[in-house]
């Protein structure tokens, strides 16, 4: 039998709900890979994607694979066995990135920070002193297991002052808040289709800086996967000599979806993106608040789009995010390893960061906690008196 899913309200830490232009867009007819009207697409998509990114980088494509295997690439391609890389951790996916060294055969030394905390910049001077020697500075900038933003630009400059290179998660930040690569001076940098983007998981949106692309033409040993090699997928992509290589087949639908997602992204312009995304976020925290919630992230250090809310004592959690899914077909997110049943991860990722979105989570969750046995209430007010002080 086919399947068909229920269909659900996306406010976790992604996917994020899938705009609709998106999906009519996975619709269009296959054609092939190498089929000029598709090399047209794929230069559309890089000028696409350079516009998200802020950047003029040559080397700025999809990977064809979701977030992790972005993160794979900038790793495999840029370091070689015995290479030093100092990884910053305060959440689940530094810790991703070591793995990503250690399998490559290098050599990780940790900055650790506590989770829910934004990188410490005075912890990354010491390690640099330290490890003059390391190769590689890699940071999470927009973390997706607590929802905090670290100093992307403050990093990238130490790393390029110390004449290391840096390579940078924003997996949850491309598109909902600032990422100005060629400003921030980063030289390789990852995403994911599913978050901001709001087009279907299996993507990564990747940029590399002219410097770091140069290091990978000129490795000593060949890069570890193949698939990922980028002196093999530039070839695809297209290195400026107007010819492709064949080197896998591209996911064809998905990137008709990408090119729909950037797309959307450019007619509303990124400042105006950024700016819902903080609305929504503030309407979302008035209305936690009134019923007795709390962030747990220092303002200055929050995602807009992925909001870690404390659990009240004595409440099941679980119970919670069952009843939201339940009677709301609603999705939220749990906690993951330290925080695992003390926080829920809220979402206002893309096109699910709207007030309609806002006013049913603030609702649900109302519900769910009354259930629970609290005097809760006001939660949609608040968040409407947000929308109204803003001309909404």
């Amino acid at each position: 039998m086919s399947f068909y899913p229920p269909r659900r309200t996306l406010m976790g830490p992604g996917p994020s709900d899938v705009n609709p232009r998106i999906t009519n867009a996975m619709a269009r007819p296959t054609i092939g890979h190498l089929d000029p009207v598709f090399i047209e697409l794929m230069e559309e998509l890089k000028g696409l994607l350079q516009y998200a990114f802020q950047t003029k980088n040559a080397l700025t494509l999809p990977v064809s694979a979701p977030g992790s295997a972005g993160m794979e690439t900038c790793f495999v391609n840029l370091m070689e066995p015995g290479d030093k890389a100092i990884i910053c951790q305060n959440g689940v996916f530094g810790g991703r990135m070591k793995e990503n060294v250690t399998r490559l055969g290098g050599e990780a030394v940790m900055v650790q920070d506590d989770w829910g905390s934004a990188i410490d910049l005075d912890k990354v001077r010491e390690a640099i002193a330290v490890h003059p020697d390391a190769k590689v500075l890699a940071f999470v900038h927009a973390e997706t297991s607590t929802g905090v933003r670290s100093d992307a630009e403050a990093l990238c400059r130490l790393a390029s002052e110390a004449g290391m290179l840096s390579i940078m998660d924003t997996v949850t930040g491309l598109g909902g808040i600032e990422v100005a690569i060629d400003q921030w001076g980063a030289d390789a940098v990852y995403s994911g289709s599913q978050k901001c983007l709001s087009c279907t998981p299996g993507l990564s949106p990747l940029t590399i800086s002219d410097r770091a692309a140069e290091v990978i033409r000129n490795r000593s040993h060949p890069v570890q996967s193949w698939f990922l090699d980028l002196n093999l997928v530039m070839g695809y992509w297209g290195n400026g000599d107007g010819k492709r290589a064949y080197h896998h087949t591209a996911p064809i639908n998905a990137l008709y979806g990408l090119h729909e997602a950037l797309t959307i992204l450019k007619e509303e312009g990124l400042e105006a993106s950024f700016a819902r995304h903080r609305l929504n976020h503030e309407a979302l925290k008035a209305g936690l608040e009134a019923i007795g919630l709390s962030l747990v992230v220092k303002e200055e250090d929050r995602l807009p789009q992925l909001n870690l809310v404390s659990v009240p004592e004595g409440v099941d959690e679980a119970a919670v995010r069952s009843t939201l899914l339940n009677d709301y077909h609603l999705e939220i997110g749990a906690g993951l390893g330290a925080l695992a049943g003390k926080v829920w991860r809220i979402g206002l990722m893309g096109y699910a960061s709207n007030p309609t979105n806002v006013r049913l989570c603030l609702s649900a969750l109302q519900h769910a906690l009354a259930a629970q046995g609290l005097e809760v209430n006001g939660a949609v007010r608040a968040a409407d008196a947000v929308y109204a002080a803003a001309g909404q």
